[in-house]
């Protein structure tokens, strides 16, 4: 793609990003309020930060040490699951109470479990996506019984701008109308693709048309394209545009420099999009750098979000 049709593309994706802003603005009274009203937001640790601690099995730990690892070594009290690291447990009522058991031990609450590898929501053939929005009820099901708001999902289909619209919002539509049923939440994250593009996210949405089903703006998922031309939507503008529908917020940081800023995101910028959309639930720490180590760069993320609480 030419780079003056690039820039034309940006505009219009802005343009439409702030067309939706405009016209729901009280949406952000879907957004997760657990909170107390003199914070301006709470502090979450999304257990992707720890990805490379949990998949050395030589380190021992497991998913069961999630709680103990969020409280004792980072003094957080609210957990964010990715459901691959139980993967085979959504259905194991013993597993479930044991992990509940752990978290009540050590005082930490499950705030909603990211969903990945249970199929397109949005896939073109019917069947396929019914399965899709069939294998989710489980993780429905498991985050009830664990105390969670919700659950994150993936918009993912294929086809055209249009129609990757409406059977993305299908899907959708179909696993909230599952999740109403407990109170759950089903919230989108921009996670590549076409759910990367804030505006095309905010329409699927509005058309789902449900108070449970929403968004999960991750601060560093703009890219819907990659390789040489990549098409990407502007990280701020994207986030603006996704937070009248935020249930929960993916505070996602790479690197810091000497003053402990994150490099990529200008988070005092980022954070007053956020508070300013009326949102003060969880803002979920997901650290995906690799200098410093998950341990050393989870703290500085939460140094960071503590900071900018205390400048809100």
């Amino acid at each position: 793609m030419n780079q003056s049709l690039l820039a034309r593309r940006t505009f219009l994706q802005a343009a439409a990003a702030a067309t939706a802003i405009a016209a729901f603005p009280d949406r952000h009274a879907f957004a997760d309020s657990s909170s107390e009203p003199t914070k301006p937001f709470e502090i979450s640790l999304a257990q992707w930060s720890l990805h490379r601690t949990l998949r050395d099995e030589s380190l021992g730990w497991t998913n069961l040490d999630f709680p103990l690892l969020a409280r004792k070594q980072f003094g957080i009290d609210a957990i964010e699951y990715v459901n691959q690291f139980f993967k085979d447990k959504a259905n194991d009522q013993t597993y479930l109470k044991e992990l509940q058991l752990r978290c009540d031990d050590h005082g930490v609450k499950n705030v909603l479990i990211m969903v990945d590898g249970e199929g397109q929501l949005g896939n073109p053939d019917a069947k396929a996506r019914q399965r899709a929005v069939m294998n989710h009820h489980k993780w429905v099901d498991a985050a009830k019984f664990l105390g969670c708001h919700s659950i994150r999902v993936n918009a993912a289909s294929d086809g055209d701008y249009l129609s990757q619209i409406k059977l993305a919002s299908d899907g959708l539509r179909s696993l909230s109308e599952y999740a109403a049923k407990q109170d759950i939440g089903v919230i989108v994250e921009n996670h590549g693709g076409l759910s990367s593009n804030a505006a095309w996210l905010a329409v699927v949405i509005e058309r789902v048309g449900m108070p449970n089903c929403g968004t999960l703006p991750d601060f560093g998922n703009f890219n819907i394209t990659r390789g040489e031309n990549a098409e990407t939507f502007d990280r701020y503008q994207g986030v603006q545009a996704m937070m009248p529908y935020a249930k929960a917020v993916s505070a996602k940081m790479h690197q810091f420099d000497e003053s402990g800023n994150e490099v990529h995101t200008d988070y005092k910028r980022m954070m007053k999009i956020v508070t300013d959309a009326g949102y003060n639930g969880y803002v979920g720490i997901e650290w995906e750098g690799s200098d410093p180590d998950e341990f050393a760069g989870i703290r500085m993320g939460k140094a960071l979000l503590e900071r900018i609480a205390k400048e809100t």
